[in-house]
């Protein structure tokens, strides 16, 4: 279903590929911690230019791009995807550039303070030019972080600095890894397999990065945060921006709000419904109650836990490959493991290009965390799995005959890729893998939490009226209104409300993604009639990468081919 039993024979590349091609080359050039992500060659010894010279010459660098992208006329189908997809990003990428928006980038989750510090878990440390790349980029921690520093100083002086709350908790994080038990000098005291004169060189690197952390925790907490307004919201145009990026797509932001509602209106009476089945009489609080305490849904340990990721993964792949889906040979295999890390969480890493290093999905398990059930994660292991990430991400790898690598590698949105992910949680529904009521349940569960942040995050950016008639949204409502809708750790909540108010755009992309995506089948089967198919549709689409969901919509409905026919790709 997701892609060809073969790979396709390989294309033969064109002058918009090789455009593609200088552009993965740029990125990583200038943001070393994206080429480490994506294992793109010398990237891991460095780290790059953070300073407002060096936004400037991204933003140089995009305008060039634009302009060569803009004069190749596409040769195929392919080049007028790619055409479209990397003109709409290089387009973004120049607008949030003029609107100030690298100049705020800062938040709990996936701004430079927490790239930089994360590219170190990506990198390899066998090898001594392995450690060599280590100590190189952990010297260069500091000349980073002193040009971040002066970029915030710019937003500042520009009336354009992030909110408070944002300088505050990355403060306490940017501490936590600049302390003397925190992540770089515990990263030089396990090196094992080190000469003296080499771990000397590491030792002292890790301090220097660790200073580095240390002195940015000041200046967030002390200069930063007293110039930053108490306003969570970013406000209307930036958010714009920001949900563009996120999604490859432009939406009626005020129409997404009140679908947001209704949804989460849906989901709870849905939820309620099935409560019902689980404990008659009861509600959701008791049908939690009644799952957690049912022993066929628990499983204790981490071994077991892994044991249960893997034989339910190894079950979704041959029973889907044999009825519903064509999975082709090198993506069934997907490897389940237990993460090194202990933040929490379930992700998915892609498989290599070659196959020689399988598609992994690996569960972070918080200390202390020794029980888990199974009514919980179920749809969580076919979101990163199969069908979800696992199908929709390695296809695009299976491709590499066909596209290029920016669109292997750095095209991708959350619409789409997390969209697809809750889109194929429904579709297993719908094929009666969640005819369990827990099963069901634990689906509703996670889905009304996408549907909640959906109104949080665009009730408090875009200061939008409660739905309650208390007024504007601000924080202490976004609290309020994630733990009705969740049963889950405070902490937790705690941390995703601050990451809806600091990162605007990111977290309604998973649900407004799989409301396009079912909006796109819909579309497709009106379009065919009698003769929809729904295989075909899914290989078609995945086939395509993971680009903007207005570039998946716009090929689906035969843009592609009629750019190639007319000369252009817009």
């Amino acid at each position: 279903m997701s892609a060809p039993s073969q790979p396709a024979p390989a294309r033969v590349p064109t002058p918009i590929d090789a455009i593609a091609e200088r552009w993965v080359d740029t990125v990583a050039r200038l943001r070393p911690t994206k080429g480490t992500y994506i294992g793109h060659p010398g990237s891991n010894h460095r780290l790059g230019d953070l300073s407002p010279e060096g936004l400037a010459e991204e933003e140089t660098e995009a305008r060039r791009s634009l302009a060569e992208l803009s004069a190749a006329p596409p040769q195929d189908a392919v080049d007028a995807v790619t055409q479209r997809a990397l003109g709409d990003q290089l387009r973004l990428l120049i607008e949030q550039s003029e609107a100030g928006l690298p100049l705020r980038n800062l938040n709990v989750i996936e701004s430079p303070l927490q790239e930089i510090r994360d590219s170190f878990d990506l990198m390899p440390r066998q090898t001594e030019a392995d450690w060599a790349d280590t100590v190189s980029r952990l010297n260069a921690v500091e000349d980073a972080l002193a040009g971040y520093r002066e970029s915030l100083r710019a937003g500042v002086r520009a009336g354009n600095p992030p909110a408070r709350r944002q300088a505050l908790v990355v403060g306490a994080q940017a501490a936590r890894h600049g302390a003397d038990t925190g992540f770089f000098r515990a990263l030089a005291a396990g090196a094992t397999g080190l000469g003296p004169a080499q771990h000397a060189a590491l030792t002292a690197a890790a301090d220097r990065a660790a200073r580095a952390y240390a002195d940015t925790a000041d200046f967030l907490r002390t200069e930063l945060a007293p110039a930053a307004p108490e306003r969570d919201g970013v406000g209307r145009e930036h958010y714009a921006l920001a949900s563009r990026g996120f999604l490859g797509a432009t939406v009626d932001l005020d129409e997404s709000y009140e679908w947001g509602l209704a949804e989460v209106a849906r989901m709870a009476a849905e939820q309620e419904r099935i409560a019902r089945e689980i404990v008659p009489g009861g509600g959701v609080p008791e049908a939690i109650a009644a799952l957690d305490a049912d022993p066929a849904r628990v499983l204790h340990g981490t071994e077991a836990l892994q044991r249960w990721m893997q034989d339910t993964s190894d079950r979704a792949v041959a029973e889907l490959g044999a009825t519903h889906f064509d999975i082709p040979e090198p993506l069934r295999r997907l490897d389940c493991r237990i993460a090194p890390t202990q933040e929490g969480g379930i992700y998915y890493s892609q498989p290599s290009d070659d196959f020689s290093r399988p598609g992994q999905m690996w569960w972070s398990v918080p200390p202390g965390v020794t029980e888990f059930t199974t009514w919980r994660e179920l749809t969580t292991v076919y979101h990163e799995g199969v069908p979800g990430h696992h199908l929709q991400i390695g296809s695009g790898v299976l491709n590499r005959g066909t596209l290029n690598a920016w669109r292997r590698q750095l095209a991708g949105t959350a619409g789409h890729e997390e969209g697809w992910a809750l889109y194929a949680e429904r579709l297993m529904a719908e094929l009666g893998y969640l005819a369990d009521p827990g099963d069901r349940f634990g689906m509703l569960d996670g889905q009304r939490m996408r549907a909640a942040r959906v109104v949080i995050d665009l009730g408090v950016h875009l200061g939008k009226q409660r739905p309650d008639g208390g007024g504007v949204w601000d924080a202490e409502a976004a609290f309020a209104f994630l733990r009705e809708h969740v049963t889950m750790d405070p902490a937790f909540v705690e941390f995703e409300v601050n990451r809806y108010l600091g990162w605007p755009g990111q977290a309604p992309a998973y649900k407004i993604g799989q409301r396009r995506w079912e909006q796109l089948r819909e579309a497709a089967a009106v379009r065919a009639g009698a003769d929809f198919d729904i295989r075909e549709f899914h290989r078609e689409a995945l086939s395509l990468g993971t680009v903007g969901l207005d570039t998946l919509a716009w090929a689906l409905d035969g843009g592609a081919a009629a750019a190639v026919a007319s000369g252009g790709g817009r």
